[in-house]
């Protein structure tokens, strides 16, 4: 239970990443002013979480069932919170997918629009009307830097962060007139265990429909650079959790947040050019016809980014 003073902050997605590290860094906050509902589907895999959260696990930091992707596990979460108060609900649950459009099968597609858009909403819906009657909350979503610059061969990943964006765009408005801050976190690359394990599947995978040139263009030419770029410019899970803690402390926080400022360029191409043909442009030759080169300029940047410089955030 919260003590007098203490923030509630509930968290979804917390077995292992960004939100292990989000709801640790909350939890372990020096001035102890949150109270961390860390949730997620499975609690048979919170011992990383436990481990992690150590001393806190109990007192500022506490765990709760949660589906994001089913309408009776989100009501049963938020009824079990006191009074179903919530001050800042942190949406961190998502699954990623890659791949040739053409191998990925429609029901593999509604599950990722299933936890990236409509869990986030399900969400929201539940603790949105309390927030309103209170006059008073912060909604912040993790969304992606693929959720504003869309990138090849993520394409329905992409899909569901360009829609959680625009969906949160929307609310923000009217959030406004309630006192309710909404707030887009949008991490570029960030290592986890997830991701490394999402990259070592996908390159031994068979992609039945695809043709091809296709399949060498995803393998040979998208996979090594993606490679290239989390090395050069990926981020750490601590580093997101640093950011969002700076949003949510903050007096007046934004609506769009960038951990990465490495990424602020190659987002802001699409803005430059309002026919779109600059940054489609831009991304076919860096990846078909200046690949080597990126290769080069991406080893480059790895040397130059020293850990202080990839740690920066807003």
């Amino acid at each position: 239970m919260a003590n007098s003073g203490q923030k509630v902050v509930l968290i979804t997605g917390c077995s292992s990443g960004i939100g292990l590290r989000i709801a640790v860094t909350l939890a372990k906050d020096e001035k102890k002013r949150y109270h961390v509902i860390a949730t997620m589907r499975d609690l048979k895999k919170k011992d990383k979480l436990v481990e992690a959260a150590g001393d806190a696990y109990g007192k500022t930091l506490m765990l709760l069932p949660l589906d994001v992707c089913s309408d009776d596990s989100v009501k049963q979460c938020i009824n079990n919170v006191k009074d179903r108060h919530i001050d800042i609900f942190i949406n961190n649950a998502g699954v990623g997918l890659l791949g040739p459009v053409e191998s990925i099968s429609i029901e593999e597609m509604k599950r990722v629009f299933e936890t990236n858009f409509f869990g986030a909403v399900r969400m929201i819906k539940e603790v949105m009307p309390d927030m309103k009657k209170r006059r008073s909350g912060h909604i912040v979503v993790m969304s992606s830097v693929m959720g504003l610059q869309g990138v090849v061969f993520n394409d329905v990943y992409t899909a569901s962060k360009f829609a959680i964006e625009g969906f949160c765009e929307s609310m923000a408005v009217q959030l406004m007139k309630f006192n309710i801050r909404l707030s887009m976190i949008e991490p570029g690359p960030v290592h986890t265990e997830f991701e490394t394990k999402m990259m070592e599947d996908v390159a031994k995978m068979e992609y039945p429909g695809a043709d091809a040139d296709t399949i060498r263009y995803f393998k040979d030419v998208y996979l090594p650079s993606s490679i290239d770029i989390f090395e050069a410019m990926g981020q750490t899970p601590d580093d997101i959790a640093k950011c969002l803690k700076k949003v949510i402390e903050s007096n007046s926080p934004r609506f769009r947040n960038l951990t990465n400022s490495l990424y602020t360029p190659i987002v802001a191409l699409k803005y430059a050019d309002e026919t779109g043909g600059l940054s489609v442009n831009t991304f076919y030759n860096l990846l078909f016809n200046f690949g080597p080169l990126m290769h080069i300029t991406m080893s480059i940047l790895k040397c130059l980014t020293c850990s202080c410089l990839r740690r920066r955030t807003i």
